[in-house]
């Protein structure tokens, strides 16, 4: 099985790294796939651009087997629509379960995604809940492909929903942002090659 986990990663952060060697192991992934966005479609656009994020991203996992950062979003026009992602996963390994990790907040909103019932066409969606976070009700779609145990992951290919409790990092990217802004310290927050990247680029220093 292969994990998928986007994100803008603007800067990549310990609470992204923890929860992606997390799930690579609850779950016995061959590898996670990191894929930072290039143009997002439901957010504002990340401060740093595409190729700096996904070099810090390369920095981070560096020397951490099965973490591997893919760049196809990076590398494809326009939006950057996760379903177009999976579609080309799924082309690229057409015989591998995929899943696509995704937090609860992004759960919350996926009906708002770009084709988002066709996800489950390419991949499970595998929801990284935390203490204190709150899932809207599922409606009859969600819940006819709920799974309650993470073994029927590997038996299909695609198109199940699944909820998987994480460690609970409360790191955000946004507040390393304003920190940097600040010149504070966010040291302990990400790794200290990215610091030294950030710092080496002088990014995120207004905001």
């Amino acid at each position: 099985m292969i994990g998928i986990l986007g994100g803008t990663f603007d800067p990549v952060h310990y609470g992204h790294l923890r929860a992606a060697l997390e799930v690579k192991t609850i779950f016995g992934l061959a590898e996670v796939r990191l894929i930072p966005s290039a143009t997002p479609p439901h957010r504002e656009q990340p401060a740093a651009s595409a190729l700096m994020r996904s070099q810090m991203l390369a920095l981070a996992v560096n020397n951490q087997p099965g973490l591997l950062v893919d760049t196809r979003e990076l590398d494809r026009p326009g939006a950057s629509y996760m379903v177009d992602t999976l579609h080309s996963l799924r082309q690229d390994s057409p015989n591998q379960p995929l899943l696509l990790f995704i937090g609860t907040d992004a759960f919350n909103h996926l009906t708002g995604w770009h084709r988002w019932r066709h996800l489950l066409d390419y991949a499970h969606i595998v929801v990284m809940t935390r203490p204190g976070s709150t899932v809207q009700k599922s409606d009859g779609f969600f819940n006819a492909r709920l799974a309650y145990e993470k073994q029927e992951l590997a038996q299909t290919n695609a198109g199940k929903l699944f909820f998987q409790p994480v460690t609970p990092l409360d790191i955000s990217a946004t507040a390393i942002r304003h920190m940097i802004a600040e010149k504070q310290n966010p040291g302990f927050l990400l790794p200290d090659a990215v610091i030294e990247y950030i710092q080496q680029n002088r990014l995120y220093e207004t905001r």
